[in-house]
This record gives structure tokens, sequence and C-alpha cells, in this order.
């Protein structure tokens, strides 16, 4: 339970360039930073979320009744592993794994499906039970980077089985030519049992507000409703979602989106130009998972040399050679791949010493 509890922001320290935690780094936009500093006046009041809920409501063409607003992602998965009673919940893996720690820490025995690194980790709903009563899926999916077509996960929702899915990171992915988030359910009303989770943290570099929101029908709404406190998510949190649902906001998550892609394909080219390091399958989102021989002792080589990057094997599935590594400017990257480069071949010569 502990593993499944550590994150990418237990990697840094004073110094170290921060290639573990998965957040843009970047100034909020005045659109944005605005309201957040205004809403500090309104503190004395408890928060009001009917202008947040509409706004996200509209941003995904459902009724405000399906929308819970929540204080951070994990806040969503707490509350679906209190409101639901599921019988057979299984987790999809390698994934973010607080759904999971969230689901035990209330008390169910969880299933794991693990999929296949032969295959780069790709959606196989073949492989889920059919009686399974709860899947948690992400999408595109923490760590590996992959996003799953959004026909292929719609396939494992069927009646009297949820379907949880984690985008967190839906607005990272860019198609050329097509609209904002492919792959993304959160506008799917027809497919039974959806639950769609969403976060605002990733784009908008809002980790220390805690805001997201799930989507799902009104009446399973209502009822996890009932496993949160009265009032979960502060002003200035309903402030950002109001700025973050508008129209906008999602046209600049597009843009920035196609910026997030190319510098990820600066940053994978170069990875794959060193010997010894696999790249997992077509990276999507934000980070980039890789293997390598003696990856732990690579991570240590790259603190050394000021470089932050999440260890892989807390992630059910991975093991102690998978690193994932932060999307950033092409400089950075150009950096990092040296220091790569370097602790790689240094691993190498120490592996041949160990051998005579």
């Amino acid at each position: 339970m502990e593993l499944l509890r550590l994150h990418g922001d237990s990697e840094l320290a004073p110094g170290l360039t921060d290639l573990a935690v998965n957040v843009r780094h970047a100034p909020r936009p005045p659109w944005l930073a605005g309201p957040i500093a205004d809403a500090l006046a309104d503190l004395g009041r408890y928060p009001d979320p009917a202008a947040a809920r509409g706004a996200v409501a509209h941003r995904h063409a459902r009724p405000p009744e399906e929308v819970l607003l929540t204080a951070g992602a994990d806040q969503a998965f707490v509350a679906l592993a209190h409101g639901l009673r599921p019988r057979r919940p299984v987790v999809i893996h390698p994934q973010f794994t607080e759904p999971e720690a969230a689901l035990r820490a209330a008390g169910h025995h969880v299933e794991r499906v693990i999929l296949d690194e032969r295959d780069d980790f790709r959606l196989d709903p073949a492989l889920v039970p059919e009686d399974a009563d709860l899947v948690v899926v992400g999408n595109p999916t923490n760590p590996t980077s992959v996003a799953h077509p959004a026909a292929t996960v719609a396939a494992l929702a069927r009646p009297g089985r949820v379907l949880l899915v984690d985008e967190a990171f839906a607005d990272t992915l860019y198609r050329v030519g097509g609209g904002p988030e492919p792959e993304s359910l959160s506008r799917r009303r027809d497919l039974p049992g959806l639950v769609v989770v969403r976060s605002l943290t990733k784009t908008w570099a809002l980790a220390g507000l805690r805001i997201g929101y799930l989507l799902a029908d009104a009446r399973l709404v209502a009822r996890l409703t009932d496993a949160l406190p009265r009032w979960p998510v502060s002003t200035p949190a309903l402030a950002a979602a109001v700025a973050c649902a508008s129209p906008r906001a999602v046209a600049e998550e597009a843009v920035l989106a196609g910026e997030l892609a190319a510098d990820r394909a600066h940053l994978v080219a170069g990875l794959r130009a060193v010997a010894g390091v696999r790249v997992v399958g077509s990276p999507a989102s934000s980070f980039v998972l890789i293997k390598v021989g003696g990856g732990a002792a690579v991570r240590e080589g790259l603190r050394s040399r000021g470089y932050a990057v999440r260890r892989g094997d807390t992630f059910p599935g991975l093991g102690p050679d998978w690193l994932r590594i932060a999307v950033r400017d092409p400089d950075t990257s150009d950096a990092f791949v040296a220091a790569l480069r370097e602790c790689v071949a240094s691993q190498g010569r120490t592996a041949t010493v160990d051998q005579l």
C-alpha cells in the first residue's frame, strides 16, 4: 500500500531539474490567474459551486446534474471507493495508483489486469473478467503515455458495470487536423456505467489548488455527492474551474497540446538515440516511459547530475528498470539526454567490471 501512495514529488530535491512530476512548467495566463486572485475576496462566504458546475457541464455537453466537482481527481477516486460497493473491482495496470489505493483503503479486494509489455501496454478488453462490476483504466495512461482508442475503452462498458476512465491527461493529446481531446469519452452519455474523472492540475499548473471533477449519470453523481464533505472545493478552485472550462481555455489547450507534441517528439528522438534505452510505443502525453538496464542505478546517476525522474517500480506491472520522464522544452531535454547517455555508459562499464 505504501508504494501505491508514492508519487513523483517524492523524487524532488533542491537543485534538481524536475522531470518527475507531470505538471506543465509555465506561468498561468491572466484569464486564469486573475479570477483565482479575485476569489480571495470571497473567502468569508461558503463556496457556491453552481457556476463552476454549469461551466464544466457546458464544456462537456452535459447537464449540471452529471458533474461532481472535487478537490483534485484523487478525491473523486475516494468518493467512488466509499460510494460504491463492487463485488469484483478490477484495475488495469500499469496506471496511476491512487484509484487502487483508494479502493483498498475503503476495504475492497482489488484484482489487477496487467497489460503486456511486449504489446507496448496497449489495452485488450478481452483481458478483463466479464463479471467485473467496476473496471478502472487510464486514458491516456500514466505512466505508459499510451493513448487507447476511445472505441477500445468504450468496449469495456456494459450494463451492471461501472467503467471508471481516468482522463487526467486527456487535454494533453494532439491529433493533426483533429479536434481537441481525441480519444476522450467525456461527452459520451450513451455508455452504461461510464464515469470519467478529469483534473485541471496538469496543463494549467494547479496541483496546489486541488481542483478536478467527475462526469457520470445524474443518479450516480447524487450518490457519490453523499460520500464527500459538504463543501469539498474551495472558492478559488471553483473560480479556476470556471476559467478552465471556457472556450478560450479549451482553444488554448489544443494549441498547447500541439506544442507539447513537438517537444515530446524531440525528447523521444533523443532517447531512442541512446544505446540501451527502450522507449515504450508511441508516447502520446506529457511524459515518456523508458526501460533501461540497471534503472535504479541510472536514476541515482541522473540525480547526481541534477535530474529527478520518476521511478517505475511502484507501478504494478513495472520494475526498477523502468523510468518515467516528463516532457520539457528541447534545451532541457537535450541536456537530460546527454546526462542519461553518460549514466547508461557508466552503468555498462560497471557491469563489465563486475563480470571480470
